[in-house]
C-alpha cells in the first residue's frame, strides 16, 4: 500500500477519528470524499462496496501492527456495484466517529442476522432509514449471497450487468445452461466465467429487486 493511502488508516489506529465520512452528495462511484481526497479516486475505480472492505482488511493489519499486504488487502474481495447511492448520509448520522462504527459493523457482518440486527438498532436510534442506507444494507446482504456463492463480481446498470464467477463456485450448471437457453435474449455467456444479463432497470428500485430476485434464484439452484 502506497504511504499515502495507509497514512490516514495509521491515524485512525491512533485516534479514531481519522475518516472524514459521507458527505452530501456521494454516491458509490465519484463525488465527495470518502476518506480523504486521495482515497476518492481509488473509490471511484473500484466501487464502495470493494473500497469498504479493502480498508476494513487494511485497518485489521494495522491494528495487528503490520503493515498491510496484497493478501491482507484481497483476503476476501466480493465487489457488488449497483451504480445507486449506498452510504450513511451525514445528516442521518452526524456524528463521523459513529458513522465509521456502522461502517465498519456492516463491513464485518457476517450473515443477514447480523444485517438486520444493525438495521434495527439505526431504525431505533436515527429513525426511518433513507434510500442510500437502506442501499448499503441490502448491498451488503447481497455480498452475503455472492461470496457463498462463488461469485466475484456482480455489478448492475440501467441495461443490466454482469456476473462473474471465481472457478471454484457454487453455481448449478444445468440450471445455468437451461436458464441461458430459455432465455437468450436476456442471459449469455462472455467467456467461462461471466454471465452478462440483459434487462431494462434504468429505475433504481426496479433494479434493486431484479437483482436480488436473481441471486435468490442463484441460491435456490445452487450445488453443495
Amino acid at each position: 500500500m502506497r504511504k499515502s493511502a495507509s497514512r490516514p488508516l495509521r491515524r485512525w489506529k491512533i485516534s479514531g477519528a481519522g475518516f472524514a465520512l459521507a458527505t452530501h452528495d456521494l454516491e458509490i462511484r465519484g463525488a465527495g470524499e470518502l476518506l480523504g481526497e486521495d482515497q476518492s479516486g481509488q473509490m471511484e475505480t473500484i466501487g464502495f462496496s470493494l473500497y469498504m472492505e479493502l480498508l476494513e482488511n487494511a485497518v485489521d493489519a494495522l491494528k495487528a501492527g503490520r503493515e498491510p499486504s496484497l493478501e491482507d488487502l484481497t483476503s476476501q474481495q466480493t465487489e457488488v456495484e449497483l451504480r445507486m447511492p449506498s452510504l450513511l448520509p451525514d445528516d442521518f448520522i452526524p456524528d463521523v466517529n459513529t458513522r465509521l462504527s456502522f461502517y465498519k459493523r456492516i463491513a464485518s457482518a457476517k450473515n443477514e442476522q447480523d444485517l438486520e440486527e444493525i438495521k434495527v438498532e439505526l431504525i431505533d436510534r436515527f429513525g426511518r432509514l433513507p434510500d442510500a442506507a437502506r442501499n448499503l444494507l441490502d448491498i451488503a446482504r447481497l455480498r452475503q449471497q455472492a461470496q457463498k456463492l462463488g461469485i466475484r463480481k456482480l455489478e448492475s446498470n440501467e441495461k443490466g450487468g454482469v456476473i462473474e464467477f471465481n472457478e471454484k463456485n457454487n453455481v448449478n450448471p444445468v440450471w445455468l445452461i437451461g436458464l441461458l437457453q430459455k432465455q437468450p435474449q436476456h442471459f449469455r455467456l462472455d467467456g467461462p466465467t461471466r454471465l452478462k444479463f440483459m434487462q431494462d432497470l434504468e429505475e433504481r428500485k426496479t433494479r434493486m429487486d431484479w437483482v436480488r430476485q436473481f441471486m435468490r434464484q442463484l441460491e435456490e439452484n445452487a450445488v453443495a
